[in-house]
C-alpha cells in the first residue's frame, strides 16, 4: 500500500497565514518603537522558518522572528591566507556593546509591550501567544561574516549571516537568508514543487509523532527542507506519491549522506555534534518511520 494522492494533497497545503502576518507585524512594531533601548543603531527585523519560507503546515503555530544588529559584527576568518589574517587584525576594532546588552535590551523592548508574556530562553526571547496573536520566538542576532578575502576594510568579499550565543556561551552561527533564498530558486527549478513537498514530510513527520512512531525534535522543519533541496529537480513532478518515492529514493540509494549540505549550502547537512547540522542517527529515525508508514498505510 501506499499513502493515498488524496492525503498527500491535503498535506501539501500551506497553513494559515493572516494570523502569522499581524503576528509579525505586532512584534516588529514592538521592536522598533523608539524607545527600545537600541533606538538610533544600525538593525534590521526579518521572519525566519517556516512563515518565512512559506512551508508552514496548519498543525505549527509559532512566528520565527529574527532582530539584526549590524553595528556589531563577529567574524569566521579561517578561510583566509595567513597575509588576510594579518591585515583583518590590523583593521579589527574590539565592539562596544557586547552581545549581551544587547540581548538584554531586546528584552526590555520586548517586555514594555508585552510584559509578563515574554520569556528569555537560552536561545530565543519567547513572547505567549495572546487572542489572535500566535506564540513568537524571537532571535536577538549581531551580524556574522564569514571572510573569504580580507585586504583592508574596504577590500573584503564574505558571506553574511547572523549569530548569537547559547546558555554555554558558545557562538551559534547560521545564514537565513541563504536558506530562504535557495529553497525559493530550488521551488521554481522543481515547478513549484518544493514547498508543497516540504509540507507533506513535514505532516509526515506530525503523524509519526502523534501514533508513537517518532520522537518529537527529531525531524526539525529546518532540516527537512534542507533534505528535499539536496535532492535533483528533475525528481519532482507528475504527482505528490511520484515526488515522495522520486526524492526518498534518491537520498537513500543515490545520494552521499556525507555531502548533503544545509539549504544554505554553508554547512553540511548530516554532521554529528555540529549545532547548525542534524544529526545523522535523527535523519535515519525520520526516513525509517517514513517509509514505514508509507509502506503500512
Amino acid at each position: 500500500m501506499a499513502i493515498p494522492e488524496s492525503q498527500l494533497e491535503t498535506w501539501s497545503h500551506q497553513g494559515s497565514i493572516t494570523q502569522s502576518s499581524e503576528t509579525y507585524r505586532i512584534i516588529k512594531n514592538a521592536l522598533e518603537a523608539n524607545s527600545a533601548p537600541y533606538n538610533g543603531k544600525n538593525y534590521k527585523v526579518f521572519l525566519q522558518g517556516s512563515y518565512g519560507n512559506d512551508t508552514n503546515i496548519y498543525a505549527e503555530s509559532d512566528v520565527d522572528v529574527v532582530i539584526q544588529l549590524d553595528d556589531v559584527f563577529y567574524s569566521d576568518v579561517t578561510n583566509l591566507s595567513q597575509e588576510d589574517k594579518e591585515a583583518y587584525d590590523q583593521a579589527f576594532v574590539p565592539a562596544t556593546y557586547p552581545y549581551s546588552e544587547y540581548k538584554r535590551d531586546t528584552l526590555k523592548a520586548l517586555t514594555d509591550r508585552f510584559g509578563t508574556e515574554v520569556n528569555a530562553g537560552a536561545k530565543a526571547i519567547t513572547i505567549a501567544s495572546n487572542g489572535n496573536r500566535r506564540k513568537a520566538d524571537v532571535i536577538a542576532a549581531m551580524q556574522y561574516r564569514r571572510y573569504t578575502k580580507f585586504k583592508s576594510a574596504y577590500n573584503t568579499s564574505y558571506d553574511e549571516g547572523i549569530c548569537f550565543f547559547n546558555e554555554a556561551n558558545e557562538i551559534i552561527a547560521n545564514y537565513p537568508r541563504q536558506h530562504s533564498a535557495n529553497l525559493t530558486t530550488k521551488h521554481q527549478a522543481t515547478n513549484k514543487w518544493l514547498k508543497p513537498m516540504v509540507r507533506v514530510l513535514k505532516n509526515i513527520r506530525s503523524k509519526l509523532v502523534a501514533d508513537g512512531l517518532l520522537k518529537a525534535g527529531t525531524a526539525p522543519s529546518y532540516y527537512l527542507e534542507g533534505l528535499l533541496y539536496n535532492v535533483p529537480a528533475n525528481k519532482f513532478g507528475a504527482n505528490y506519491g511520484d515526488c515522495f518515492v522520486n526524492a526518498i529514493n534518491w537520498i537513500q540509494q543515490e545520494s552521499d549522506k556525507s555531502k548533503l549540505v544545509c539549504a544554505n549550502e554553508q554547512y553540511y547537512l548530516l554532521w554529528s555534534g555540529s549545532p547548525t547540522s542534524w544529526e545523522k542517527a535523527d535523519a535515519d529515525a525520520f526516513l525509517a518511520a517514513a517509509i514505514k508508514l508509507w509502506n503500512d498505510w
